[in-house]
């Protein structure tokens, strides 16, 4: 039996930003326990040409709820980039796993050959609705989870693999 576009996507994108929100946690916990201010690391960069960790999870968000309204050509559900808090943040998982919760199965099984367009500045990147999946957005959704997860590491908060990875 052949895995399902459904499989690939929605189960996957809710473990990533579940085991997100537990990385987020540990890093608020951390914050408060050694007085840190909390902000700074919410805004702390890798380098200074990249993104914080703010604009890691809100891009891992997007990743997710992107993915399955270009494939199930849902309605986009428009989210501002505005936190900049642990709490705010983590309502933004919280709110794109509701949305992800609710996608029917339906609209993204078969979908595999269906033509998807991901707009970027400066073009178009045409894809399958497999290849849209599996070579650009698991990826980037995974680029981004791992970012955050080396943000938090660098600022010594304690977490490692497995809070990476959830639940075995």
């Amino acid at each position: 039996m052949a895995t399902e576009l459904y499989d690939l996507t929605v189960p996957v994108f809710i473990r990533g930003l579940r085991n997100l929100s537990v990385l987020l946690d540990k890093g608020a916990a951390f914050a408060a326990e050694k007085g840190l201010d909390a902000l700074a690391l919410t805004g702390a960069q890798l380098i200074e040409d990249m993104k914080p960790l703010t604009a890691q999870v809100q891009f891992a968000c997007d990743t997710a709820k992107g993915t399955v309204t270009r494939l199930g050509e849902l309605e986009p559900v428009a989210m501002p980039d505005t936190e900049q808090s642990f709490d705010e943040l983590q309502a933004r998982i919280a709110k794109t796993i509701a949305l992800l919760e609710a996608v029917p199965r339906e609209k993204i099984d078969g979908r595999e050959e269906a033509s998807v367009v991901l707009k970027v500045p400066g073009g178009e990147i045409p894809f399958t609705g497999r290849s849209h999946v599996l070579t650009f957005s698991l990826p980037n959704f995974y680029f981004h989870l791992t970012t955050t997860y080396a943000l938090l590491r660098q600022a010594g908060v304690p977490v490692g693999k497995l809070d990476f990875l959830g639940g075995i």
